[in-house]
């Protein structure tokens, strides 16, 4: 076939996931689609997967493209005229342990807020699905009658099927050599076979995705794992039907097929392969078969399946699978504009292969997908990834806990510490108890708090709610209401956006109004087409044409290429990520102001500095920028210097709070104490999927501004139709009970919504839960119910904020 000399896009690479990605982009319209396959469609990982089909997610996006695959699976033989091979069994997911059963429950609980048919069943009725199986140590079950398997080949050939006959061209046995980039644009993709030239390229190359990714000046967190399944020959007894069963307890799980059982697990000592790079000629290739490794598991198989013991072999299974270092897909944009990233499953891409399809062809197309892709999306990973070596141990350590249970708020051990603040050792003095996130070490709680008087009025938490818990939580969090707190935030993510062009930039991006006087601070959103919040922060007007933007911690590389992916091209704007070079504290309570006036000249009062503005001041002997901002709804400031000063900054800041009773604070006590004040936090109670105004952030909207910007035609249809749903404040009847997010909500049992984020309020002394409702639900008072764990625990709809409505601490 002679190659084509342009293209819309080009897809790298042949598996399922790029044949999805060329049936879904066909499917919108755009028929001028490459895929460039290095030897055969499905000869790189898709050929040996296992082919389970599983839907439920622990979000409601990820669920509904899961929901999206099975429903695209069981049409898609009348669709193409090619048979995938769905054989929908349902699922079965058993507990061999008490705490698994409460996992259990828990899963059945944000089932059936997503709208999943899950039941808790009985170990007899587990059994009833699944005969092979000994029940012994069984305490229950779930089973999702809607689940199923398929032939990956089968599957693939489908999707391909469908693309071809929409004008896809798919070229086999055709190698990458390059792919030019002019202007950090994408321009062309050259082939051994000739070059195409093209504005979009989708790496969906699986365990070649870094050879790929490094053509462009790119490093992608991927690792090749060898994935062990045993495949046997007919078994005596065994049903021509049965679902497919995982028994995470015991790190298995099992298939049947028409030839007997498939069987395979997560093992403890996992074994990555491939690291100096994948062989160029691995086409339908397979590892050596490792006993010693799989013994373990077929141990365990044995123990829940005794008919494995005495089944024929019909072959051990080690094939490479890419894997992440959260084991979740890498999908999205990519700082090189029109670079886009579709990799990496992590050995379950067949489960979600036609929802990765449509969410990456949404994404290029119409420049965002139907539902929030957050987890998934490659922006979550920052450059610390870029070392193989810090990937490499996030990955072993997450593969050989697949199947464990995983707590809400646990934290990643491996490969820490990485990165230090520089009041990290002050911080170590203090007693802090460090968390992780973006490779940053960020104090949790401080030990010695838990001696304050004031964690001595607790919650009587208990199970879940007690793990990573301490009452020293409590004390900080009132301590900082009482006096004052002193909280290291140089985690946070900065970046610097400047130039001639940067204002209007701005303008187009956010939905509030940015041309505000030098030395404002403006709370804004970077919103999608349809109004969707993509981006959550704050920009401090530091010149007429200089800027800086403060967001989260793990969102800096996905705001940072947001905005990259629609600055101009012509040299007017600059973006640039200073987070490591500034130093970042948090002073707050109704106290921050004596203790900052005792150390600076500079005048603090509320006339000269106030809320909402940036000033440059000296705080001791160190120049700093600081911010009148809030994140805990109380008087104070932020301080951002030098990172050179950082140490010293901190040692000032502290020692003249002393004699006012200062307390170091923790995330854990930051994240109680905005619930309370009714923050909101992006990726949780705001996302892609919701507006301002159903997120109760209007005032952050300026439809009067003289520059037109991003989601605003959509917001102003919204305004003017009113809001069919809204982000509400949710009290529990009992205190002791703790929502982390995805628990079902009901009205007169009707299930109306789920939890989006949830906590404790050590003011309020009262169990806190936000969740979107609809409009006529969103009244405070409405008497609500809330699953946790099984059980209905009694809400109400509240006025919100719960603490200081009028705002008066923060303007103090």
């Amino acid at each position: 076939m002679e190659i084509p000399s342009h293209a819309q896009a080009v897809i790298i690479g042949g598996g399922v996931g790029g044949a999805s990605i060329a049936y879904h982009l066909t499917l919108m319209g755009w028929k001028d689609i490459v895929v460039v396959e290095r030897h055969s469609l499905t000869s790189g990982s898709t050929f040996h997967s296992a082919g389970l089909v599983g839907q439920l997610r622990t979000s409601s996006s990820l669920t509904k493209m899961m929901r999206y695959s099975t429903d695209l699976y069981r049409k898609l033989k009348d669709l193409t005229g090619t048979d995938p091979g769905w054989d929908e069994v349902g699922s079965l997911r058993i507990a061999s342990s008490d705490e698994r059963m409460e996992e259990l429950k828990r899963i059945v609980g944000y089932s059936k807020a997503f709208g999943m048919p899950l039941d808790i069943l009985s170990p007899k009725e587990c059994l009833d699905l699944f005969p092979l199986m000994d029940l012994k140590d069984v305490k229950g079950g779930v089973y999702l009658p809607t689940d199923g398997q398929i032939d990956p080949t089968g599957l693939t050939n489908a999707l391909a099927a469908g693309a071809k006959s929409r004008g896809a061209v798919i070229l086999s046995d055709t190698r990458v050599t390059g792919i030019a980039v002019s202007n950090n644009q994408v321009t062309e993709v050259a082939t051994d076979k000739g070059a195409i030239r093209t504005d979009v390229v989708i790496n969906a190359s699986g365990l070649w995705g870094n050879d790929i990714a490094r053509m462009v000046g790119l490093a992608l967190p991927i690792i090749p794992m060898a994935h062990l399944y045993l495949i046997t020959k007919p078994i005596k007894d065994q049903p021509q039907i049965m679902p497919t069963m995982r028994d995470p307890d015991n790190l298995v799980y099992f298939r049947g097929t028409a030839s007997g059982m498939i069987a395979g697990g997560y093992e403890r000592q996992p074994r990555p392969w491939g690291l100096s790079g994948v062989p160029q000629d691995w086409n339908f290739k397979l590892l050596e078969p490792d006993w010693e490794r799989f013994t373990p598991l077929m141990e365990n198989i044995i123990k829940r399946v005794p008919a494995m013991e005495t089944a024929e072999i019909a072959q051990l299974l080690n094939g490479p699978e890419g894997f992440t270092p959260d084991s979740e897909y890498l999908l999205g944009p990519t700082s090189v504009r029109g670079f886009w990233v579709a990799c990496a499953f992590c050995a379950h891409g067949i489960a979600g292969a036609g929802g990765i399809g449509k969410v990456m062809a949404e994404w290029i197309i119409d420049g965002h997908p139907e539902w929030d892709m957050w987890k998934l999306d490659a922006r979550r990973f920052g450059n610390q990834y870029g070392s193989q070596a810090f990937t490499l141990a996030r990955t072993v350590e997450t593969y050989g806990q697949y199947y464990d249970i995983h707590m809400p708020t646990e934290e990643r051990q491996s490969a820490r510490p990485l990165r230090l603040s520089p009041a990290y050792h002050r911080l170590q003095d203090l007693g802090a108890v460090f968390g992780e996130k973006g490779g940053w070490e960020r104090p949790n709680w401080f030990t010695p708090n838990e001696k304050d008087a004031r964690a001595a009025s607790v919650p009587d938490l208990k199970g879940w709610s007690r793990f990573n818990w301490s009452s020293a939580i409590a004390a900080e969090h009132r301590a900082t209401r009482e006096s004052a707190g002193l909280f290291d935030e140089t985690s946070f993510s900065k970046i610097e956006v400047l130039g001639p062009g940067a204002l209007d930039f701005l303008q187009h991006l956010c939905g509030n109004d940015i041309n505000k006087p030098v030395g404002s601070v403006i709370y804004t959103q970077m919103l999608n087409t349809r109004g969707g919040i993509e981006c959550d922060f704050t920009v401090t007007r530091l010149a007429n044409d200089r800027f800086m933007i403060v967001t989260g911690t793990a969102f800096g590389t996905h705001d940072i290429t947001h905005l990259r992916r629609y600055a101009p091209l012509d040299g007017t704007v600059y973006i640039n990520d200073i987070t490591s070079a500034r130093t970042a504290y948090g002073l707050w309570g109704p106290k921050a102001r004596d203790i900052l006036q005792k150390i600076t000249r500079d005048d603090v009062s509320n006339s000269a500095f106030p809320y909402m503005t940036a000033k440059q001041i000296t705080v001791g002997n160190i120049p700093t920028l600081a911010l009148r901002v809030t994140y805990v709804g109380e008087l104070g400031w932020e301080f951002y210097a030098p990172a050179e000063y950082g140490e010293q900054l901190w040692d000032t800041l502290w020692e003249a709070g002393k004699p006012f009773g200062i307390v170091a604070g923790g995330y854990k006590a930051i994240d109680s104490l905005r619930i309370e004040k009714g923050y909101r936090y992006w990726s949780a109670d705001i996302t892609p999927d919701y507006t301002p105004y159903e997120a109760g952030l209007g005032f952050a909207v300026a439809l009067d501004k003289k520059i037109d910007f991003i989601g605003r035609q959509a917001l102003e249809k919204i305004k003017a139709e009113g809001v069919k749903q809204k982000l509400c404040c949710l009290t529990l009847s009992d205190p002791n009970i703790i929502t982390f997010g995805s628990e079902p909500i009901r009205h007169q049992d009707e299930v109306v919504g789920w939890v989006t984020s949830g906590g404790y309020g050590y003011t309020v002394n009262k169990s806190i839960a936000y969740a979107y409702l609809p409009i006529e639900l969103a009244k405070p008072g409405t008497a609500l119910s809330v699953e946790c764990f099984g059980v209905q625990i009694l809400a109400k709809v509240e006025k919100e904020p719960l603490y200081d409505p009028k705002g008066e601490k923060i303007k103090a």
